[in-house]
């Protein structure tokens, strides 16, 4: 009887223990077990990734995630694929990128895609990744934007650098074509088609995505409609819009000035001043003083005798 009781007992343990583990393993995702060997841990439901952190001696700000849609906010989400885990797969239609864990899960990240005219779609391999790397702008954005010319020698790792905390450097048949998936100072732009070709993400996400990363892994790049890419599509660059040149307008021909008057044309002789007569006004000889009257000559009454009158014949 005691053997029966034991041997029950132990059937018992055993069954309990079993019940455990079952309900263990209803909690716990086993597929999750190998994909995330050695892996940073995923992110939790309802946990705010996106604190502010020092990096390389550089503040990252938090960011106000209420402000972030949730569909775009790092988190493990069910994602079919039927390829390896690790592979990272950009849909630009609908702005996210997956690294993919297993045939069921994926992690999703929120990502900025091309702008119109920058759109590409195909395969690459990841070919390095660099902490704050420095951005260099293509000339061809040079010429569309002449005040990045400053930056023509590289822009250094920083704060305010286009390329954020972290770039992951891609290869498409061997050739870069330019395409990084990088962090961005500008996290707000995250769920629009705002960048020239390269896939943004905020700068807290694309750190966990580098870690994650080791190199070689295959990266997928949608259509612009959501589907498997055919072939490696990549976009020419928008032509440089140059200035317009000024408009001459023509003006009618201005008419012929008037014949001129050929005496006003010839050239006037030169006017010799005549001669100056001086005139001289005739030398004005002054009058004689006028002597004073002299008292009347007495009249001689008879004829003179030798001019004079006799005496006793002059009349008083």
């Amino acid at each position: 009887m005691r053997d029966l009781t034991f041997r029950l007992h132990r059937k018992g343990t055993a069954a309990l223990a079993a019940l455990a583990l079952l309900a263990l393993t209803a909690c716990v995702d086993p597929t999750l077990s190998t994909a995330t060997s050695g892996q940073p841990p995923l992110p939790k439901a309802e946990e705010n990734v996106y604190v502010a952190s020092m990096d390389a001696g550089i503040q990252i700000p938090a960011l106000p995630v209420e402000k972030i849609p949730e569909t775009y906010r790092r988190q493990v989400v069910d994602y079919a694929s039927e390829q390896v885990p690790g592979t990272i797969i950009i849909d630009p239609s609908k702005r996210l990128l997956y690294y993919v864990l297993n045939k069921r899960k994926a992690i999703r990240y929120g990502i900025a895609v091309g702008k119109a005219g920058f759109e590409w779609s195909g395969e690459a391999v990841v070919a390095e990744k660099k902490p704050w790397p420095t951005w260099t702008p293509p000339k061809e954005m040079i010429e569309r934007k002449p005040e990045l010319a400053k930056w023509e020698k590289g822009q250094p790792g920083g704060p305010t650098n286009p390329l954020g905390a972290r770039a992951i450097y891609l290869l498409s048949n061997g050739v870069d074509y330019g395409y990084r998936i990088h962090g961005t100072p500008e996290w707000n732009s995250i769920g629009r088609n705002a960048s020239s070709g390269c896939i943004r993400m905020i700068n807290q996400d694309v750190i966990d995505l580098y870690s994650r990363v080791k190199g070689g892994e295959k990266v997928i790049v949608l259509t612009a409609s959501g589907e498997m890419p055919k072939g490696l599509y990549i976009p020419k660059p928008p032509a440089v819009k140059k200035k317009p040149a000024p408009i001459e307008v023509a003006l009618p021909p201005l008419p012929a000035p008037p014949a001129l008057d050929p005496e006003l044309l010839a050239t006037p002789a030169a006017v010799v001043p005549a001669a100056v007569t001086q005139v001289v006004a005739p030398a004005v000889t002054p009058a004689p003083a006028t002597a004073p009257a002299a008292d009347p000559i007495p009249a001689c009454t008879v004829p003179l005798v030798n001019g004079a009158c006799p005496v006793g014949k002059v009349t008083p």
